[in-house]
């Protein structure tokens, strides 16, 4: 007899519940329905998203949200006196370059002799371009100065070969034949250096 009274309770709660969600939501939520059939058609106006609407207020990690001071910068660079003071050391490996004079690194090349190397090979550059035009260079050119020759070669060294002339005087210090020049003549002996050990 509760059994039933029960059973009758819990139906009348159920149908309370029904009613009430069908005139205030137009039906129960869609989370507590297993299969839900909605007679009331939704707009298809879909409405766009952005990173904005996606993200909300979350955190982006990873990505610095101010800029390092000057200060900062420098504390790092260079270091503080309270911590860690990185000390500017001064260079002892400056050399005098033996043919300008100006003072370079030891171990590179002389900036200033390096400039008219650099005058040198823009220069061809640009008569290449201009010989070329815009063709790719697939094959080896040959530059020749003022007074040169070709060199005595067979026809097959010279097939595909390109040969741009330079309007002016070889200069003294770019080698005719840089890939082959030696400072020194091979040597003949076979001992092994150095010999008077022990």
């Amino acid at each position: 007899m509760i059994n039933l009274r029960i059973y009758n309770f819990i139906k009348i709660l159920k149908n309370v519940e029904r009613i009430i969600f069908q005139n205030m939501f137009g039906g129960p939520p869609k989370e507590l329905a297993l299969a839900y059939v909605n007679d009331k058609r939704t707009p298809e106006h879909v409405k766009k998203l952005s990173i904005r609407d996606i993200i909300g207020d979350g955190i982006l990690l990873a990505v610095p949200k101010f800029r390092r001071t000057v200060e900062k910068r420098w504390k790092r660079k260079y270091g503080s006196p309270e911590y860690v003071w990185k000390m500017l050391v001064p260079k002892n490996n400056i050399k005098v370059c033996s043919e300008c004079g100006h003072h370079h690194e030891s171990g590179r090349l002389c900036g200033n002799c390096y400039k008219k190397v650099e005058m040198e090979t823009n220069e061809i550059k640009e008569k290449i371009q201009e010989k070329l035009a815009k063709t790719p260079i697939d094959k080896d050119v040959i530059v020749l100065y003022e007074g040169e020759n070709l060199p005595d070669q067979p026809n097959e060294f010279w097939k595909g070969k390109r040969i741009i002339e330079m309007k002016k005087e070889r200069p003294q210090w770019f080698s005719r034949n840089l890939l082959q020049k030696s400072t020194q003549q091979p040597s003949t002996s076979t001992d092994v250096k150095p010999t008077d050990l022990a």
